[in-house]
């Protein structure tokens, strides 16, 4: 029997998900493969995966996709893996180096910088490397676990979901199960809400297994994916993912704005 194949983000971040199914009941059950997050949306188009931790971007690109409803990968102030680390005041920026992998983030951040500081900015897609994404432009956008490890000097560093929630007064949604609707992923959903329960009622054993790998210590591991990581998707982030979808067509990012298809 061919075994339901499920595409996730390859950072930290997206670890509590699939805990239940690396570690719990859930294990076996699934056929997991780690990717960056653009590599995840593209897997799902593909019909290379079932279903995908995708940026939450990438679902209003996708024909026929529905979404896993009450999970998701968001954060309700700062997020800390999410970062524009700036040379300059975030006024006089003018180009911006950004992690190749991001699709949701890159969007977010021009949204900030059009809607909230009118600021227009020329984009070079860069590999994850801040060091020398900063040689080459006034700032770098960085996500995922090269943005929460980093620990450069820079003269600015702004955290794009406190910068979210500081203009708009909500969350923000970074990524969603999604799959397309011949998936039929509703019938994924009581799983994937264990791995994410099973996930988060262990975060201190991911945090022991992780902290090495990241060079962090275990607590501070165990308060990013507490307190900066929020993985429901409940009414204020909803709100949340709504509003960044009317910004985006808005500003030209996606020709038009879906409904939000839930199974």
């Amino acid at each position: 029997m061919t075994l339901p194949r499920v595409s996730v983000v390859h950072y930290t971040t997206a670890v509590p998900l699939v805990w239940g199914m690396l570690k719990g009941v859930q294990q076996g059950r699934y056929q997991l493969e780690f990717t960056s997050p653009a590599g995840c949306a593209e897997a799902v188009r593909q019909a290379k995966a079932d279903v995908g931790i995708i940026p939450s971007i990438e679902y209003q690109r996708l024909d026929r996709a529905q979404i896993l409803s009450g999970i998701s990968i968001a954060a309700k102030q700062e997020v800390r893996s999410v970062l524009l680390l700036s040379k300059v005041p975030l006024e006089k920026i003018q180009n911006v180096a950004v992690d190749n992998s991001s699709r949701t983030s890159a969007a977010l951040l021009r949204i900030l910088m059009r809607k909230f500081y009118s600021r227009w900015i020329n984009v070079t897609p860069s590999a994850p490397k801040p060091v020398e994404m900063l040689r080459r432009a006034d700032a770098a956008l960085v996500i995922g676990d090269p943005a929460l490890t980093y620990d450069g000097q820079v003269a600015e560093i702004y955290d794009l979901a406190a910068e979210w929630r500081k203009f708009t007064g909500l969350p923000f949604v970074f990524a969603l199960w999604v799959g397309r609707e011949e998936a039929k992923i509703g019938r994924f959903r009581k799983d994937f809400e264990d791995s994410r329960d099973y996930g988060l009622a262990h975060v201190a054993d991911i945090a022991a297994e992780y902290a090495p790998k990241l060079k962090m210590p275990p607590a501070a591991v165990k308060a990013y994916l507490t307190q900066n990581v929020d993985y429901s998707l409940d009414e204020e982030n909803r709100k949340g993912l709504r509003l960044f979808y009317k910004l985006a067509r808005e500003a030209g990012i996606i020709p038009v704005e879906k409904d939000l298809n839930f199974v």
